[in-house]
């Protein structure tokens, strides 16, 4: 897959929360255990977005994780950043240094297009608007259902 495991899951627990409303903590435990993803990883994902200042988290018999902020002001392409970095927009799809328009790689021209469409495209959608398609139904996080936002 294009986009690595962190920024998958990230993007899909994030989209969890935006989903259900995303302003009241929900237990990493429950998170995980509903969209089937190991709690230990979701855990170090939680902890990079909570650095990065895109959710808060609270500790304690009711603690969890909430987006911090609106989920209209938060894009999918600031999420993968946080997790990963801006490398998925700005490095060569073939892991070549120094790929440029003077020294390309045989993908250089096709990346390039490529790149600045899914940068434009996670940069556009917010998790709002994503978790509002995700609550008019239709639409999975996890693999073989549909998403009931439990």
């Amino acid at each position: 897959m294009l986009l690595s495991k962190t920024s998958e899951y990230g993007i899909r627990a994030m989209l969890h929360l935006a989903g259900i409303g995303g302003r009241e903590y929900v237990s990493v435990k429950r998170i995980s255990e509903t969209l089937d993803i190991s709690f230990h990883f979701l855990t170090k994902i939680f902890q990079q977005l909570a650095r990065a200042g895109l959710i808060s988290s609270y500790r304690g018999p009711n603690g969890g994780v909430r987006l911090e902020g609106d989920a209209k002001t938060i894009t999918l392409r600031a999420v993968v950043i946080a997790l990963d970095g801006p490398d998925l927009f700005t490095k060569c799809v073939l892991g070549l240094p120094g790929c440029t328009e003077d020294r390309p790689c045989p993908l250089h021209d096709h990346w390039a297009t490529s790149r600045s469409e899914i940068e434009n495209m996670l940069g556009e959608k917010s998790l709002d608007e994503v978790g509002q398609d995700l609550r008019s139904g239709g639409y999975r996080l996890k693999a073989g259902a549909e998403w009931t936002g439990s």
